[in-house]
């Protein structure tokens, strides 16, 4: 029968669209190779076979359910791809991780419901085979043995270790069906689990973040004043003329200043071609990631408006390649980025609560000390948020004070010279506080909503205020950036 079955052309068509399918997943979050045009293909392809198949099957799904209910488990995994995979070409971060969790969770319990059905079933065919036995030593069919009221002997002709047998020994002697069941339960989510983090951990979800290639200096932005001199024309003029003519200075000059802002260097760290760094590649590019955590409003002016604003603020001040959009990722997600390819930064903002569990405190820790990375704080709009904003770090670095961050240290003075701490409100107070290890600020925390004078309107705040909030946080992002290189070239020395 399996023979037969391998043979059939079906069985061929889906093993192919299924080894397809599985080479090009893998080439996507893992090897990246194929290009991804090449890869959205494969994946359209083989979502449009599997949704032939659902339909044919619908046809007989009263005739057939089980089968019916096959199908469509196997037809969701290269159909929840391809949503997957378009909405990361289409960079909606958000949306595609929203998807990702959902089909993680129907996949799930996908998988649990057929557990639970093979389970019953098995136990059930075990039952009637069973009875069989006992019946047919009776020298009794099974029929009579119905019609004359027999009841089922449970326990087993020979001891059994078998898991789908409800009779195995170690499901003990009481409730052995419910024990069944739990062991069950419990041994598929393990699975689960720890294929979730085996797939995750080779690259199925790892990501990795690269800066872009080039170099420069860690020089203040020049203002540089331009004195142009224009010498106008002399004229000479018939006193005697019938002509009224207001006769100018003879040798007038004027003399025209204009301020204007010049790269007098390339902003950038290290040696390279172009403003980038020297640990960067040629696709590298600088990316604004927004932390998420349970408990509060961490998407407070999420997105375009906001940090899509500071974002391409920062490209155009500093001539460095960045992303279309801005991103967020759950603090867990923080452990998909290698040592060596993790963001030089990453923001958390809100106004609310913030609630951490010890994993996560113990990731956002790894992310800072181990990966080099820095956090850029903001308080998005109360004193609660200030405080709590503060415990968190008291159990992310326990040994490490906040200190206040005045304004000629360099996160302050390279590139732009900022000569005000700028703020909506003072949520926090009016000073800017820092974590340091080894000289190094792990931690910026800006007390007055700096996020609130990116939006569109500013939020009101005057023009001076706005652009010096856009300078500060191109400040915070190149310090980031600039430290993070440094490690990147401390660490290539050492190997």
């Amino acid at each position: 029968m399996f023979q037969r079955l391998t043979s059939s052309p079906t069985f061929k068509r889906t093993a192919a669209a299924a080894a397809a399918w599985l080479l090009c997943a893998m080439d996507w979050m893992w090897w990246q190779k194929a290009p991804a045009w090449a890869s959205g293909i494969v994946f359209l392809a083989v979502a449009s076979f599997a949704a032939g198949a659902m339909v044919k099957a619908s046809k007989s799904r009263r005739e057939n359910p089980v089968r019916f209910a096959a199908v469509i488990s196997v037809a969701f995994f290269p159909m929840w791809t391809l949503v997957v995979f378009g909405l990361d070409c289409l960079e909606l971060a958000g949306a595609r991780v929203w998807c990702a969790r959902m089909g993680t969770a129907t996949a799930y319990f996908g998988g649990l419901a057929w557990v639970i059905w093979l389970i019953e079933k098995a136990a059930r065919e075990f039952d009637l085979k069973r009875f069989e036995q006992q019946h047919k030593a009776d020298g009794e069919s099974i029929l009579a043995a119905v019609l004359h009221g027999k009841e089922l002997d449970h326990s087993p002709i020979e001891r059994t270790a078998n898991p789908l047998d409800p009779e195995a020994w170690y499901y003990g002697k009481k409730s052995k069906r419910l024990n069944q069941s739990l062991a069950a339960f419990m041994s598929y989510s393990l699975v689960f689990f720890v294929a979730f983090l085996v797939i995750t951990q080779m690259g199925g979800c790892q990501e990795i973040y690269e800066m872009p290639a080039g170099g420069g200096e860690q020089q203040q932005i020049a203002q540089q004043v331009k004195v142009q001199k224009i010498i106008r024309k002399k004229f000479v003029v018939n006193p005697f003329a019938a002509i009224s003519f207001k006769v100018p200075p003879i040798d007038e000059i004027k003399l025209q200043l204009n301020e204007i802002t010049k790269h007098a260097y390339t902003v950038g760290y290290g040696q390279g071609t172009g403003a980038g760094f020297a640990g960067g590649t040629k696709l590298g590019k600088v990316r604004f990631i927004r932390l998420e955590y349970q408990g509060g409003d961490w998407d407070q002016d999420f997105g375009i408006g906001a940090d899509v604003n500071m974002l391409i603020e920062y490209g155009i001040r500093t001539q460095q390649k960045v992303e279309k959009v801005t991103e967020s990722r759950t603090i867990g997600e923080l452990n998909n980025f290698p040592i060596g390819k993790s963001p030089p930064f990453v923001y958390m903002t809100g106004q609310r609560s913030i609630q951490l569990s010890k994993s996560e405190v113990k990731t956002l820790r790894e992310f800072l000390l181990d990966k080099h990375g820095m956090l850029f704080g903001d308080n998005g709009g109360s004193r609660g948020w200030h405080s709590q904003f503060l415990a968190v770090m008291n159990q992310v670095l326990p040994n490490v004070r906040p200190t206040p961050i005045p304004l000629d240290d360099q996160i302050h003075r390279i590139p732009y010279q900022i000569p005000f701490l700028p703020y909506v409100a003072p949520h926090g107070g009016k000073e800017a506080l820092g974590w340091r290890v080894d000289g190094r600020l792990v931690c910026y925390y800006h007390p007055g909503d700096i996020g609130d004078a990116w939006t569109d309107d500013h939020s009101g705040v005057s023009p001076e205020i706005w652009e010096a909030c856009y300078q500060l946080g191109t400040n915070v992002i190149f310090y980031a950036h600039t430290e993070y290189a440094k490690w990147l070239a401390a660490r290539q020395q050492t190997d």
